[in-house]
């Protein structure tokens, strides 16, 4: 007899607790092989193609195109074993095991498998779809009843289904042990605390009532929902300006120099120079002198950790929105390997093709404002980072040089930084240093 095994949505780390379904790769009654992709999902960070690890018959499929599923809940069903396959259909009945090749760099998990697969035994009240009826639609699972959830967690640890969860919840005085989880099995999500704080939030009905009638009439407007990317966006930011005590400080620079040294270095051959590769090997050059920028702040522990290596994010406009790739060990690149990486993972970033793990890791941040044809900002830390540069665009300017008045290429830099990690001098001279290095490049060569 084959077994029915159930293949839920992985957790896909980094605070991802959610997923929308955007395309299925399988039908109902398809024969998949091991590691094979079976559904397109979208995550607040990126689009992936989620593989399952089992190989056999799809038997079922939960949730329609378009519908959001928490982590943990079931994607579908497969039937593993040799009498479900046609010869060579290459799922043996070990396959229940799961492949544990790499899941869009996370792997799929073998450290508790009683969350991960369970056997569904055939007949039962939740039973697949029957292959020869493709057509049907999907089934939804049921969330757990509430008072069943209550009664499951009273004598033991709370389900929750990220630490980022619990910690809102604690934050805000939450007792996870009042709330009824929406999630499978009882599982606490992050809709069912924050449903818990707006409840607590709501005024009294009378007082409402009276708010309501006091209220001015507005005109219906378009209602846009604060999920996927903006939502995380949203979040993030929000986060920024509630922890982070930030001061931002900025200096106007010639960059006339900076301009006609990568003129030379394009027109000597091999691979281009972008100006976003110079700006940032000058930014790692500048935190090897004030490493205190390259940190982030421990609010558990209460210290300040400075970071060993620079990963540097870079904002890239896309289509979804506004995102930020990170280049791993961009302290160690030279100008050459950083424009590289910056044109890999900025095409990546319009492709929706980034996997999670390209957007999460930053220690600090450089935001080139100036393709938006804007000169000056005041950028919002990338929480947990400690400092962001902002680079507005290059262009002529009166400018005195050489005790003249000249023309020159002239760009504002700024820099948004967090004030419990170091004080102004500290900020001003890492800007200053940036600044000398944008000015005269020849300054780069006393560090290399």
């Amino acid at each position: 007899m084959p077994q029915v095994l159930e293949f839920k949505l992985p957790d896909l780390g980094e605070g991802l607790t959610e997923a929308e379904i955007v395309r299925w790769l399988v039908q109902v009654g398809d024969v998949v092989a091991i590691d094979q992709p079976v559904v397109e999902v979208e995550t607040a960070k990126a689009m992936v193609e989620v593989p399952c690890p089992y190989g056999g018959v799809v038997t079922a499929r939960f949730g329609e195109e378009g519908t959001e599923l928490p982590v943990g809940a079931p994607l579908l069903t497969v039937a593993v074993g040799t009498a479900t396959l046609p010869e060579g259909g290459g799922a043996e009945p070990e396959a229940a095991s799961g492949s544990g090749n790499v899941l869009v760099g996370y792997g799929t998990d073998h450290s508790r498998p009683a969350r991960r697969r369970r056997v569904r035994p055939a007949g039962s009240a939740a039973a697949p779809v029957p292959a020869a009826a493709p057509a049907a639609p999907a089934p939804v699972p049921t969330p757990v009843a509430a008072a069943p959830a209550a009664v499951a967690v009273a004598a033991g640890p709370v389900p929750v289904i990220s630490p980022l969860v619990r910690k809102l919840a604690k934050d805000n005085g939450i007792d996870l042990r009042g709330l009824a989880g929406s999630g499978p099995e009882g599982l606490i999500l992050r809709s069912d605390v924050e449903a818990a704080l707006r409840a607590a939030a709501a005024p009294a009905p009378a007082a409402a009532a009276a708010a309501a009638a006091a209220a001015p009439v507005t005109a219906a407007g378009e209602r846009i929902p604060l999920k996927g990317l903006r939502g995380v966006v949203a979040d993030k930011l929000s986060r920024s300006r509630r922890e982070i005590p930030d001061a931002t400080c900025w200096v106007d620079a010639d960059a006339t120099e900076l301009m006609a040294a990568r003129a030379a270095m394009n027109a000597a051959g091999g691979p281009k120079v972008s100006v976003l590769a110079l700006l940032a090997r000058i930014c790692t050059a500048a935190l090897a002198r004030f490493p205190e920028l390259n940190s982030t702040v421990d609010l558990a522990s209460n210290e300040i950790v400075r970071l060993p290596s620079v990963h540097l994010g870079f904002a890239a406009q896309t289509e979804r929105g506004l995102v930020v790739p990170v280049v791993k060990g961009a302290d160690a690149m030279n100008a050459e390997g950083l424009s590289a990486e910056f044109a890999r993972l900025t095409e990546l970033a319009r492709g929706g093709k980034l996997a999670p793990a390209d957007l999460t890791g930053g220690t600090f941040t450089l935001n080139n404002y100036g393709v938006f044809g804007v000169d000056g900002s005041t950028p919002i830390i990338n929480h947990p980072e400690a400092a962001m540069l902002g680079v507005g665009r290059i262009v002529p300017k009166p400018w005195v040089h050489g005790g003249e008045l000249a023309v020159r290429q002239v760009v504002q830099l700024s820099l948004t930084f967090d004030h419990r990690v170091c004080d102004g001098g500290t900020a001003g001279g890492f800007l200053r240093y940036v600044a000398d290095c944008v000015e005269s490049p020849t300054v780069l060569l006393r560090s290399l």
